[in-house]
């Protein structure tokens, strides 16, 4: 059986998901690699002490050390955003890495951007590299793509999509989570949750969208002026002339881990929400119904934990996408590769620049 040695950059929330995504894959799949837990880095060394001997890794190091790690094949770069750039470039100079995971958003600036392109352009071609926009793994999110794909709506004319959250509408919560509330494009809602948003709106779409305005809502003292709570855009897919609006928001109370996409062409309409992630539904012009289309668990190979007919989740999307990660064995699934996140990375930078001028127009910055 293979053996692929893994390495951390990053002990917070999301690698806690990522560790249990890599330790359940074997109860989904029969042929996996087996996945040896090397080594476990982030700043603080109580942090990546902590962390490594709660999830099993062989060892805690830092940063650089793990850099040096010659054991490690695969990285997944789970730190703040601002060091995503840095850490990708470290994970690219180790000696015998052979796949990186790469947590959006894949970086911070326009410099960043040009930069992680031309290394992008100069890296080893036989390196893996995918970037974790694994909402697009959903069950039915997947078996709407591929209806969509068919070409049975025919040209899309325009689409909604809406990512709500409420949580930071907690003081303890915003004070837990500071690094997430530095000015845009480093964080806030556009690039925190609306970039899952993008990445799944240029499935469909296509990755030419492009933003034509932003507006930014909420405002706490505890919170940078640049830092978006809530936001949203107005964009346009050139090539279809397809027009739309996509929000984030951090802010909305009773939501909970909402996902909502509806997509209006001219034979018909597309619709998908997390609140019943079991189905997506469409609409055929003439037909005087929607059709519910219900999915369960799709994935290929079957799966059979706990059982093929149980509604996928946010945590059962995030295992396949490690799957695919490390074998590859998916063809059928959208490729979230390095010029996707680059992609997504551009409508969240742009967000930043359409924010700043409706703050200075509207708020009086």
């Amino acid at each position: 059986m293979q053996e692929i040695h893994v390495g951390f950059l990053g002990a917070g929330g999301i690698a806690q998901a990522h560790v249990y995504s890599i330790q359940a894959l074997k109860y989904y799949y029969n042929e996996v690699p087996e996945i040896i837990l090397e080594s476990a880095a982030s700043v603080r060394k109580e942090s990546r002490e902590s962390f490594a001997s709660k999830f099993g890794f062989k060892t805690a190091q830092t940063v650089e050390e793990l850099s040096a790690n010659e054991k490690i094949e695969a990285v997944f770069i789970l730190g703040p955003n601002k060091v995503h750039f840095e850490h990708f470039k470290l994970a690219l100079k180790m000696p015998n890495v052979k796949y990186i995971y790469l947590e959006k958003p894949v970086c911070s600036s326009l410099q960043e951007e040009e930069a992680m392109k031309d290394l992008l352009e100069m890296a080893d071609p036989s390196i893996k590299i995918q970037v974790g926009f694994q909402y697009l793994q959903t069950s039915s999110v997947r078996e709407a793509l591929n209806f969509w794909k068919s070409g049975k709506l025919g040209k899309p004319i325009h689409f909604d999509l809406k990512y709500y959250h409420g949580d930071y509408l907690q003081t303890a919560y915003r004070e837990k989570r500071v690094t997430r509330l530095t000015p845009a494009p480093d964080g806030g809602a556009m690039a925190d949750l609306g970039s899952h948003g993008i990445s799944l709106l240029m499935a469909f779409m296509g990755e030419k969208l492009q933003i034509t305005s932003a507006l930014q809502g909420g405002n706490f003292g505890d919170v940078p002026a640049g830092s978006d709570l809530f936001s949203s855009l107005s964009l346009v897919e050139p090539e279809t002339g397809a027009v739309g609006n996509m929000s984030a928001s951090r802010i909305s109370s009773g939501t909970g881990d909402l996902v909502q996409l509806e997509i209006y062409a001219e034979n018909g309409a597309i619709r998908y929400s997390s609140a019943n992630s079991e189905y997506f539904e469409y609409y055929i012009e003439g037909s005087n119904q929607w059709i519910k289309q219900m999915v369960g668990s799709n994935y290929k190979p079957a799966t059979s934990f706990p059982s093929g007919h149980v509604p996928p989740g946010w945590l059962r999307s995030m295992v396949h996408a490690h799957y695919k990660f490390f074998t590859g064995d998916d063809a059928q699934s959208f490729n979230t590769d390095l010029k996707h996140g680059l992609a997504v990375q551009r409508i969240v930078r742009e967000t930043a620049d359409h924010l700043t001028t409706f703050r200075k127009n509207f708020k009086n910055e």
